[in-house]
């Protein structure tokens, strides 16, 4: 009768049963079976993804911080009265049972019936339905679900996988209640103890017992082994055979190789983010658990081998249109689709999560003290050590795109091509496109004898039988053996920097500092280290993206690089293009010691801040030479291993970026003694990390001076207006027949490649400063040497014996006999640091021995001989 009794209370819960049992395969679906290929998902038809701006607007909210900040703490407050009103059932569960049944009725108030859970009246009836008609004891497992979810969405950074969570608290929720159940049932005691394995569990146990009888317990073990072999990725059982007979016979393990191609074979996940967060502790990796499979490094490298293999053997998608006379071969490449990855959702709030070593240094084992114990590498992004790096979803998303040139029109313009080419008795043998972003490149392999100079001059004949604007003409493209004709496109496709960012190319750029400008001719990403080039002169007219390239620059590095390892000088003459950066200020930024403003709009405060990045650097080569390093990776290699002694001066030294926004208003107002200064440091400062970024408006050779362009190899012209102007900043023409809005040519060396850059609109780089600023920064910016220049010249202080250097009797007499006002001649000769000989030249000019300063001019001495400077000195 108990039974029966109970067998009807647990058929109220079948509905609850039935969306239990589709919980419990969730986890079984999500950790993929080793040895099972894993079902391919259906990819989205591109044809049928649309946006509705109304639709955006309204829940545009679920994007919000504050919304899942409110969200997270929900699940956490649920989580602790969950726990309450449980723990309360144990107890009083018996008591309350009379009151929670005759929550249906109206007896309640009239009878003043009261609740003993300690989470009152509604404690009681959750803990009734969930333990009793429900899970029973299994039902504890909602709480670390609850917990866990809310943990995540609130402080973003957990050791656990919410994945991992979810799996292994479903199943045990699920196990737990039919084993109990069934216990409960075997006991014949379901009147006092049915609360253990609840409705569902009960109902279970009846249902397994009339099947299989006491072989049920032999299923539930089945199922406990089956959970724990897949889940915790159990692949192979070594008995009895020790360690010694494992060393004899290295090899592969067959299982794990076997585990490993199909996690490999796996369908990619949308959502999964490579950015690496130098400040996190070692811990598994989220994409690593979303499989339930913890790898090691060695797996890991394997998979992106073969991810990078497999996109590589990607062939390109050729279409043929029929021709009377000639064939069309239409080259589409799709390896960004393979690339991009599927940004919806919350995926990106585990952007925090991926490890990785600062500058990516290959570092050695630490030696050993006296004690035995290791030494601790030294880690320079523990001052911020809870800095999180900016996510994806601060970029606005334009939707996926496409490419929107049409059959009728590529068939056009070849007949055009063709027939332009035709009428100046120049055939061909074959014609191919290849279609872009911006532009269309059709490839022509012209008849034997047809000299390339004669296509060539024929530009404007087939811009006007096009009648397009910016046709240009490679002849012959570099590494084929046919000549290009890029054509616009009617429909221009804009890239995006959230479509670049959000590819696997640059998730897993191992560059020290990557920039992704935007897509090629050939729709693939194109992304260049700027530690490599290793400066970069920009230049193109007003209006055809510079200031955005500018914004690209910086966003990309920001995405990549943790504050400790990268500061940027910002020289803004125009004062309005860079200025949201000011938010930022204390994590990124660097500036003079006396400066109210990280980014400098003077142009006599830009001369000192060249003038300090020039001390900067020589301090900097003063290191290197002294820690034995050829360049700034390998000195903060060594420092990081603890083989520096900072007591000696020794610092990890960050990379430096210098950007001038407008360098053409610097050359009028400040001339030579802006230009040395920038010469000198594109000459020198590549070693030592320190890397310009210039642009103009005004590519002509007053403002790219041949001192300067000699020391730029990489360069950047967006649409100028003449081939004058395309020749002085590229050395070769092009840039004029660019068609604008960035559109835009990049030269490094003898190869020049058309990119469509990337749009970065203001309120995203708005978001980007306001989530980087609104954390916890250093206590200032960066700050550079200090450095006098002309302002305090025209204030002569008086000479002060008393503090006067030990050195100056000495460093006058060297003044004087060379007659040379020179700081760098006091450091060659009393080899000293520039701080010390830059205030003896200062004592120096108090005394009158040397004028004031002049700029790049070595100062004046005016005391000509030494008898007449022991008569100054004895008066001193």
């Amino acid at each position: 009768m108990a039974k029966n009794t109970y067998r009807n209370e647990a058929l109220n819960g079948s509905r609850a049963k039935n969306e239990m049992r589709g919980a419990r395969n969730e986890p079984r679906r999500a950790n993929t079976p080793i040895g099972e290929k894993p079902r391919q998902p259906e990819k989205p038809k591109r044809s049928f993804k649309f946006s509705f701006p109304s639709i955006n607007l309204q829940f545009g909210f679920l994007k919000d911080r504050r919304f899942k900040l409110s969200v997270g703490f929900t699940f956490l407050l649920i989580s602790f009265c969950l726990t309450i009103a449980f723990v309360s059932y144990l107890f009083t569960g018996h008591a309350d049972q009379s009151v929670v049944e005759s929550i249906a009725g109206t007896g309640v108030k009239e009878s003043g019936q009261e609740a003993e859970n300690w989470l009152g009246l509604f404690g009681a009836y959750i803990s009734h339905l969930f333990i009793f008609k429900w899970l029973g004891i299994g039902a504890f497992f909602l709480i670390p679900i609850m917990f866990f979810a809310g943990s995540k969405i609130v402080f973003r950074r957990v050791a656990v996988s919410l994945s991992y969570v979810l799996g292994l608290c479903s199943f045990s929720m699920l196990w737990l209640s039919l084993t109990m159940g069934y216990m409960v049932f075997s006991l014949d005691n379901i009147e006092e103890f049915g609360f253990l394995g609840g409705g569902i569990g009960i109902e279970t146990a009846l249902w397994l017992n009339s099947l299989i009888g006491g072989g049920s317990w032999l299923v539930l073990g089945f199922l406990l082994l089956v959970f724990v072999v897949f889940f915790f990725n159990v692949t192979s059982i070594n008995w009895g055979k020790s360690e010694d007979e494992s060393e004899e016979n290295p090899g592969i393990d067959n299982s794990r190789a076997s585990s490993l191609s199909d996690v490999i074979n796996a369908p990619a996940r949308g959502g999964i983010n490579h950015y690496a967060d130098p400040t996190a502790s070692l811990e598994q990796e989220e994409d690593e658990e979303d499989f339930g499979i913890p790898f090691d490094e060695e797996d890991e490298e394997a998979i992106d081998r073969a991810l990078e293999m497999e996109l590589r053997s990607i062939p390109p998608v050729v279409v043929k249109p029929a021709a009377p006379a000639l064939e069309l071969d239409v080259e589409l490449n799709d390896e960004l689709a393979e690339d991009e990855f599927d940004t919806s959702g919350d995926e990106f709030d585990t952007i925090e999560d991926e490890v990785e070593e600062p500058l990516d240094l290959e570092i050695e084992e630490a030696p050993e003290e006296e004690t035995g114990l290791a030494i601790e590498n030294y880690d320079p992004t523990l001052d911020l050590a809870r800095y999180q790096y900016p996510t994806i979803e601060l970029l606005t998303d334009y939707g996926a795109s496409k490419v929107s040139v049409s059959k009728e029109e590529l068939e056009a313009n070849k007949d055009k091509i063709v027939e332009t080419l035709g009428n100046y008795n120049i055939g061909i043998a074959s014609i191919k496109a290849t279609i872009g972003p911006t532009v269309t490149l059709y490839e022509i392999v012209p008849d034997a004898g047809v000299r390339i100079s004669k296509i060539k001059n024929l530009e404007d004949d087939i811009a006007l039988s096009l009648a397009a604007l910016g046709i240009r003409i490679i002849a012959p493209i570099p590494g084929k053996g046919t000549i290009g004709i890029e054509v616009p496109n009617t429909k221009k496709e804009m890239v995006s920097i959230k479509s670049i960012l959000s590819t696997e190319k640059f998730l897993k750029s191992d560059m020290d500092l990557p920039i992704a400008f935007g897509k090629t001719i050939t729709n693939e990403v194109f992304i260049t280290d700027l530690a490599k080039m290793p400066h970069l002169l920009m230049a193109g007219a007003t209006g055809q993206g510079k200031s955005v390239g500018l914004n690209i620059i910086l966003t990309s590095l920001l995405y990549k690089r943790h504050p400790s390892q990268l500061k940027f000088v910002l020289v803004d003459p125009k004062k309005v293009e860079l200025s949201l950066f000011n938010k930022i200020e204390r994590h990124f930024l660097a500036k003079l010691p006396d400066s109210d403003e990280a980014i400098i709009t003077d142009t006599k405060k830009v001369v000192n801040t060249l003038n300090s990045l020039c001390m900067e650097m020589d301090m900097r080569y003063d290191l290197l030479k002294d820690a034995g390093c050829r360049n700034l990776k390998e000195y903060n290699r060594k420092f990081v291993e603890r083989r520096l002694n900072p007591k000696k001066g020794h610092r990890f030294m960050p990379y430096i970026v210098l950007v001038i926004d407008e360098l053409a208003d610097l050359m009028m107002t400040a001339g030579k003694e802006v230009e040395t200064p920038i010469a000198r440091l594109a000459q020198l400062a590549r070693a030592i990390g320190i890397h310009l970024v210039v642009a103009t408006q005004r590519p002509s050779v007053n403002v790219i001076t041949g001192i300067i362009k000699a020391n730029f190899p990489a360069r950047i012209s967006f649409k100028v207006t003449s081939k004058i102007d395309s020749r002085t900043i590229l050395d070769a023409g092009g840039a004029d027949q660019l068609i604008g809005q960035g559109d835009m040519l990049f030269s490094i060396g003898s190869d020049i490649i058309r990119i469509q850059c990337a749009f970065v609109d203001t309120p995203e780089v708005d978001r980007i400063c306001d989530y980087i600023g609104e954390q916890q920064g250093y206590d200032d910016a960066y700050l550079l040497p200090e450095f006098v220049g002309d302002e305090s010249g025209s204030e002569k202080t008086d000479f002060d014996p008393s503090s006067k250097d030990p050195l100056f009797e000495e460093a006058a007499r060297i003044i004087v006999q060379h007659q040379q006002g020179s700081t760098s001649l006091l450091q060659r000769r009393l080899k000293l640091g520039y701080n010390r000989a830059g205030r003896l030249i200062d004592q120096l000019e108090s005394a009158g021995i040397v004028g004031p300063f002049e700029g790049s001019k070595a100062r004046e001495v005016k005391i000509p001989d030494e008898y007449s400077l022991e008569q100054l000195l004895n008066t001193l």
